[in-house]
């Protein structure tokens, strides 16, 4: 007897490719390039964000709408989660659309879980970084990782957008900043460090950079924000503002330890010509604070051993380098500090063409970083 024919089945999975974004022709584009939304995650881990994610979740919700004002957003949330997210983001009605759709996840960094998108001016492609929580076992930040390590190629299989798995690299989209025409910024405390990639030289690092993201320069700073428990992404130090310009977290006070860091980058900076060979403009971004952690802030957060304990009274690696740029907006982080005006004036005067949208982002540093590293731009 004949077997019975099995219907045919369309899928959207992802294709995953066994060739380099290069060699395909597909680059990253710069953050300023249109998108076609962002993607954020959803935070409710309590050994991170305090008082059950409360706040975390009224400071994420802050930046979604903002973004909402722009281009549409997907918000990935757990299970447990969902109808939570879903009620806390469609109370009122925005510009764009908001998606919110279940993904399991173990935190809410989407800046270095989700996958960093590439283009060939008519289709857009997906990079799969391998992640180890920022680390791994050597000063990795929690355990396991596991699903966060999938995050990536479920945001591309939910679009049907093809993929490159860098299986065993490991890279977070925060440690990387590009200008659209071939020059990266990162820095040496990162993509150097011994809990990423320690069988690799800094020329096969750059070589894995250039192959999956087009570029053909790397400008290594040496340090990123001083105590960033990223181990210096630099997407809360330094970004482009447009090709051969650039934002620096800057402090006058040379007695802070901050200083040093960004005379260190500034001396590289302008020493530095990008891949079309200009030389930088550079603009300094005042840092906040210095901002300290308070005991009652982190006296909520659950001690499970899954993660590392947060310590009061720890400097907190606060910097307004870590906006977001999407279509015609720029979301800025601020802190009640006297540099928050500073900011918005200097960052209105560089993005002329954007309008600045200020939200609240003590929050969401004291859970480690900010409104840059909580976002996933996907190019248009």
């Amino acid at each position: 007897m004949a077997k019975p024919r099995l219907p045919q089945v369309k899928t959207n999975m992802a294709v995953t490719l066994s060739s380099t974004p290069r060699a395909d022709g597909f680059y990253m584009p710069a953050e300023w390039a249109t998108h076609k939304q962002t993607w954020l995650v959803w935070p409710e881990r309590t050994d991170n964000w305090r008082l059950g994610a409360k706040p975390a979740q009224q400071a994420f919700t802050a930046v979604i709408r903002a973004i909402a004002r722009f281009e549409p957003v997907t918000v990935m949330a757990s299970a447990r989660q969902f109808a939570n997210a879903q009620a806390q983001l469609c109370l009122e009605a925005t510009t764009h659309p908001i998606r919110v759709i279940e993904v399991s996840t173990n935190d809410s960094w989407c800046r270095d879980t989700g996958p960093t998108f590439v283009t060939n001016g008519s289709e857009v492609r997906g990079i799969d970084w391998t992640f180890n929580a920022w680390g791994g076992l050597n000063g990795g930040l929690y355990f396991p990782w596991d699903l966060d390590d999938q995050v990536a190629q479920k945001v591309l299989n939910v679009e049907g957008i093809a993929r490159y798995r860098t299986e065993g690299f490991v890279l977070e989209g925060g440690a990387i900043h590009t200008d659209g025409e071939g020059t990266l910024l990162t820095t040496a405390e990162c993509l150097l460090n011994a809990n990423r990639n320690p069988d690799l030289s800094k020329a096969q690092i750059e070589q894995q950079l250039s192959d999956y993201l087009g570029i053909d320069k790397v400008i290594w700073l040496e340090d990123g924000i001083f105590n960033d428990e990223t181990d210096g992404h630099v997407d809360n130090m330094c970004c482009f503002v447009r090709p051969g310009e650039v934002l620096l977290a800057w402090t006058d006070d040379e007695s802070d330890p901050q200083y040093a860091r960004s005379k260190a980058a500034l001396d590289v900076l302008e020493n530095s010509t990008d891949a079309k060979g200009r030389k930088f403009i550079i603009h300094k971004l005042p840092v906040p604070g210095p901002l300290l952690a308070k005991a009652e802030e982190y006296a909520s957060v659950d001690l499970t051993g899954a993660a590392t304990p947060r310590e009061a009274e720890a400097r907190l690696a606060g910097s307004y380098i870590n906006f977001y740029l999407c279509n015609g907006g720029l979301v800025l982080p601020t802190f009640d500090d006297p540099m928050d005006s500073v900011a918005v004036e200097i960052l209105s005067k560089v993005f002329p063409q954007h309008q600045i949208v200020t939200v609240p982002g003590r929050e969401i540093l004291l859970g480690g970083g900010n409104v840059h590293c909580i976002t996933q731009q996907q190019p248009a």
